[in-house]
């Protein structure tokens, strides 16, 4: 995948220090460069006091703790790069993990998965989603690959060259991965509306029902022209009988685009930001506390320093951690790449499996017994009612259960005939 080259506007001051291909050990001296005297100098003796309200910071002190904190976040993210070196030698290692991975077992200790509990999947899902022309396709094929050791297989997933034509993915495909595994799978999806309402309608029916292979994406919004070309392609292709839940998202954000809605002082061309901010922070994406991981794409395209830059933009836009959350997946086929890609894919199965649900069929089945029991009651009831009423007769008023003392006297009259004779 490619795209355009923008020309950025000055930097501005926030960003001024950090607007260029800076080495990573500038950043770190920087940072430790005072040491503990030095801070109480510059901070704590300067810093006025007031009475019972104790000590009070000048403004100046804390836009400038707030300036380090904020280079300090810098230093972390690129540092975060040469991390990726000394664990390449073990690269091998992190695949087979991944291979061997079978859903719930990568629960926490803490947590005992009880399949008679827990609704364990059979094979876990992760949904990619995100803006139009992120690289949703293109990652798919980059993981493929990678799991599959195989940089000349065939792509599995339809890239889109020239986004402006409107052709993308309209269908919802599921990729195993690998191809002959079934233990978990990628689905790739229709690029987010500018709707925001739409693509919460989208996602909710997404994440509440569950997911199907070959399953059409359509919208209200779609034009007479398009909706014609998606009834003739669904024509040909039926969906899956296999419907999945969703146990984890990604979601995919273009990195060139990002850096243009940084710089640029275009209000259209910010909307992306606000766009990524407004669809990432959907409740219904989240598994209760754990939001979803951040791709970056065309990092290829970036320089280092404008890659930093565009993780610890995205950390502060939509409040994750920028160097455990967020993962930088360049178009190459660099060993640090291919690290990263392995990073991502193990966060995303370890919060599966740690997000498992319980059974709702537990419930269900206990309100069914519930009702099955109440009926029965009624049943047996009326059942006795009725036998009584056919015992007795529709006529009888004497009550069921009285009988006769003692049968009927029989009197032999040819004993007792003197008694009248005479």
């Amino acid at each position: 995948m490619g795209g355009e080259t923008y020309l950025s506007p000055p930097p501005t001051e926030d960003e001024s220090l950090l607007g260029q291909d800076f080495p990573h050990e500038s950043i770190n001296s920087s940072v430790s460069s005072e040491d503990d005297e030095g801070l109480r100098k510059r901070f704590g003796n300067d810093s006025p006091t007031n009475g019972e309200c104790g000590l009070i910071p000048r403004i100046s002190s804390i836009n400038d703790a707030v300036g380090r904190q904020r280079l300090k976040l810098y230093a972390e993210v690129s540092t975060s790069y040469e991390d990726l070196q000394p664990r390449i030698d073990r690269l091998d290692e992190a695949k087979t993990k991944i291979l061997s991975y079978k859903p719930g077992s990568w629960a926490e200790k803490a947590v005992a998965i009880d399949s008679s509990v827990y609704d364990v999947p059979n094979t876990t899902s992760i949904l990619l989603v995100g803006p139009k022309a992120s690289g949703k396709s293109a990652l798919v094929n980059k993981i493929s690959r990678v799991l599959e050791n195989d940089l000349f297989t065939s792509e599995r997933s339809q890239v889109s060259c020239n986004s402006s034509t409107g052709d993308g993915t309209y269908f919802l495909h599921e990729y195993a991965i690998p191809r002959d595994s079934g233990s978990f799978c990628l689905y790739d999806t229709r690029s987010l509306s500018v709707d925001v309402s739409e693509n919460t309608e989208m996602v909710n029916r997404w994440m509440t029902n569950g997911v199907r292979h070959g399953e059409l994406i359509e919208r209200h919004s779609d034009g007479t022209d398009l909706k014609a070309r998606l009834k003739c392609k669904a024509r040909k292709s039926s969906a899956s009988s296999k419907l999945r839940a969703v146990n984890f998202v990604v979601f995919v954000v273009n990195g060139l685009s990002v850096l243009e809605s940084m710089d640029s002082f275009d209000e259209k061309k910010k909307e992306y930001s606000r766009f990524i901010a407004s669809n990432f922070n959907n409740p219904l994406l989240s598994f209760k506390d754990d939001k979803p991981v951040v791709v970056v794409t065309h990092g290829d395209l970036l320089s280092l320093s404008d890659r930093v830059r565009v993780r610890v933009f995205l950390g502060e836009l939509i409040g994750v951690p920028s160097t455990t959350q967020i993962f930088d997946i360049p178009e190459n086929n660099e060993p640090a790449t291919t690290l990263a890609i392995v990073d991502m894919l193990i966060y995303c199965l370890e919060r599966a499996d740690r997000n498992i649900p319980a059974k709702v069929k537990s419930r269900f089945w206990s309100k069914v017994s519930y009702v099955v029991i109440y009926l029965l009651v009624w049943i047996i009831l009326a059942m006795a009612v009725i036998f009584r009423f056919r015992i007795r007769g529709p006529h009888s008023h004497q009550p069921l259960d009285q009988t006769d003392a003692s049968p009927p006297i029989e009197i032999e009259w040819h004993k007792i005939r003197h008694l009248w004779s005479d």
